[in-house]
């Protein structure tokens, strides 16, 4: 295996011979998904910096990589004794990349005059708006000039992993609740109110979900890599063609699909047959939308809203996953709480023995993302995940904040629980109910339909801000039926995000609270929107009012909240009224599909205070 040193010499030797005084590999892939098939992880190969997210940048005579606070530790040691430098986003100091590049390249010992000016990003993993943002910015910090129409790695990256071929399984309709061929008529009707003959769709969640198919070629999203076409009157599916069993290509071909190569997109672009073509900037890659030849309607994606309004089918699949979820979970909670101080437990092992007793569960498909396990400080650490290098013994001490999720057939879980393993501080009570009553502020919420989620982000700080408290995540995203388990458009967060709350839609409510060198506190239920019968709609006076649709929460998620925390004394009587009511549903829910001892165990976590 070569070293980095050898694989920089490497690309360097491309660099000179391309006249390339740059270049960038970033940490995407052509579908701008959350988790990258290996096949594109090229910022790993070329830097060893294994984290889900940063940047490299190479010139002639230097290396950086840019990442953020949650890898500042892991990258500091995994790119020690290399060429790179790291660079802190978001630090006082640290240079944007185009800024960095220009200083490297014209450093007055390294200029001569008539240098390359040309940086280069591979389009095909670069989304198109910000090859333009990237564009502009290069122009201005020395005249640099940007090149798309190469992958650097190509010639070099000789054991590059192949694409993906995992089968493609259709997810039957007694799921999904809507056929293929009704979605894609709802997507040409949204897309003749945008005054667009078709579209090109390139996030696979959307193709997923559109075409009722599943695979497995994504880290923890079961997803196959692939590109869709849609027109007027056809629509194609550009995929390895050996991911598509004869029964799978029978059931498309029947949804009015056809099937084409993978690598035959550009050409499907080039031959496709209308006058024009919806596409996203922020979705489809620079390599991608430089390949339309026809004319382009600029806009998002109707797709994202229609999949975040969830049918029928997809409720009550949600509903059956959380019930054995919250089976597994409930198992796993005693097992935790009864063994702490006996059994040895570390953050990796506790990952593995919840991972176990959901692969008990009938439909479990995987875990929905990396099991976030942080004990003590660690819990501190907004998006820790225990590695070999950081894992730590648990004590009978203090907070476990522990969120995780699953991937069932019929639906797609999030769930954090902070628990308490022993002894607390008085601060660690204070903090846990403080997030507790933010998260119990929201679940309350009743707000008028169409209400967007930055609207409602407040309710769930309010406390917090009391005692000079807050978090920099987001409150809330949605979640995906067997997909993706941070869907949009809709989130509840300080930014704003318009996207509208509508009745169908899965959100989560996760207030926290992170204490550097402590510890840290998350709560977190996956909620369903619905319909709020409003008190004058109950009286038959709902036409009085204006905005007479309103919303609130319901609770998916069914797993006691740890009661032990709570300073009582701060809980109004609703929020304990909340409390109450939400535990007398897990009870009444998952005590059928428990032992008697089990039972006998969630009583008591889920008696009324």
């Amino acid at each position: 295996m070569e070293t980095i040193a050898e694989r920089l010499a490497a690309l360097r030797k491309i660099m000179a011979r391309e006249k390339l005084c740059a270049v960038i590999i970033p940490s995407t892939d052509p579908h701008n998904g959350e988790y990258v098939p290996q096949h594109w992880e090229g910022r790993k190969w070329i830097s060893g910096f294994t984290g889900s997210a940063g940047t490299a940048v190479v010139t002639m005579y230097s290396a950086a990589l840019w990442t953020d606070s949650r890898y500042f530790i892991q990258a500091d040691d995994e790119l020690e004794g290399t060429e790179f430098r790291l660079m802190k986003l978001k630090m006082p100091g640290t240079p944007s990349i185009p800024e960095w590049i220009s200083q490297e390249i014209f450093k007055k010992e390294r200029y001569a005059g008539g240098n390359s000016t040309e940086v280069c990003i591979d389009g095909t993993v670069c989304p198109a708006a910000e090859a333009e943002e990237l564009a502009a910015e290069l122009r201005a910090n020395g005249g640099l000039t940007l090149r798309t129409n190469l992958d650097p790695l190509a010639e070099i990256w000789l054991d590059r992993p192949p694409l993906p071929t995992a089968p493609v399984e259709v997810q039957p309709v007694e799921f999904a609740g809507e056929s293929a061929h009704e979605k894609l008529s709802r997507i040409r009707k949204a897309l003749r109110s945008m005054h667009a003959d078709g579209m090109v769709v390139a996030a696979l969640d959307d193709i997923a979900w559109t075409l009722n198919i599943r695979s497995s070629d994504v880290h923890c999203t079961p997803v196959a890599v692939a590109y869709l076409l849609i027109a007027s009157e056809s629509a194609t599916l550009f995929i390895i063609k050996e991911k598509v069993s004869p029964e799978t290509a029978a059931y498309l071909e029947g949804e009015g699909v056809t099937v084409d190569d993978y690598r035959n997109i550009t050409k499907g672009l080039k031959s496709y047959p209308e006058y024009n073509i919806l596409a996203d900037k922020n979705e489809a890659n620079q390599s991608l939308y430089k390949s339309i030849k026809c004319h382009i309607v600029n806009g998002a994606s109707p797709i994202p809203a229609m999949k975040s309004v969830k049918s029928e089918a997809e409720i009550t699949g949600f509903r059956n996953a959380m019930l054995r979820d919250g089976v597994a979970l409930v198992r796993f909670t005693k097992w935790l709480k009864g063994n702490i101080g006996t059994l040895p437990m570390t953050e990796l092992s506790v990952c593995a023995k919840l991972e176990a007793l959901r692969a008990e569960q009938e439909l479990f498909r995987g875990v929905s993302f990396d099991t976030i396990a942080g004990y003590g400080a660690h819990g501190a650490i907004v998006h820790y995940e225990p590695t070999e290098a950081t894992d730590i013994p648990l004590k009978p001490e203090g907070f476990l904040l522990l969120d995780s999720g699953a991937q069932y057939r019929d639906g797609t879980t999030d769930i954090t629980r902070t628990i308490p393993l022993g002894p607390l501080t008085e601060e660690e009570r204070l903090v846990y109910t403080l997030v507790l009553k933010g998260h119990i502020a929201l679940e309350m919420m009743k707000f008028p339909d169409g209400a967007s989620g930055t609207q409602l982000d407040a309710i769930a700080r309010q406390y917090l801000w009391q005692y000079g408290y807050n978090y920099l995540h987001g409150t809330g995203h949605g979640v995906g039926s067997y997909l993706s388990v941070h869907e949009g458009p809709h989130q509840i967060r300080m930014e704003y995000r318009p996207a509208p709350l509508h009745a169908g839609m899965t959100v989560t409510d996760e207030p926290g609270v992170y204490l550097e060198g402590k510890f840290g506190v998350r709560i977190e239920n996956t909620l369903l929107t619905r319909h709020y019968p409003t008190p004058l709609q109950k009286a038959g006076r709902g036409s009085e009012s204006p905005t007479a649709t309103f919303l609130e929460f319901e609770p998916l998620t069914l797993c006691p909240i740890d009661k032990e925390p709570i300073i009582l004394e701060m809980l109004s009587s609703e929020e304990r009224e909340w409390l109450n009511d939400y535990h007398r549903n897990v009870f009444n829910s998952l005590s059928p599909l428990l032992s008697p001892d089990e039972r006998e165990w969630l009583r008591e976590e889920c008696a009324a205070i």
